[in-house]
């Protein structure tokens, strides 16, 4: 098959799942306790699920579009 054709090369491709795996990293810093009806959970507002998770998905998603805008190397 001819590799000139793809849109994409292996660096691409390794790029963008090492973007959504930073997504997914952010997303599970975000994760934690929720507070109920009953309770008040203050770690709803703990640095790390109000400033650092966004931060992480934030670079993650910019990350991915450097995956996808980044031009392959003709041989």
């Amino acid at each position: 098959m001819d590799k000139s054709k793809f849109a994409f090369d292996k660096i691409n491709y390794m790029l963008l799942l090492a973007g959504v795996a930073i997504i997914v990293i952010g997303f599970l810093l975000m994760m934690g306790p929720g507070s109920t009806e009953l309770t008040f959970e203050p770690d709803i507002f703990s640095f790390r699920r109000i400033k650092l998770a966004p931060a992480v998905c934030f670079f993650g998603f910019i990350f991915v579009i450097y995956a996808i805008m980044r031009k392959p190397k003709n041989k």
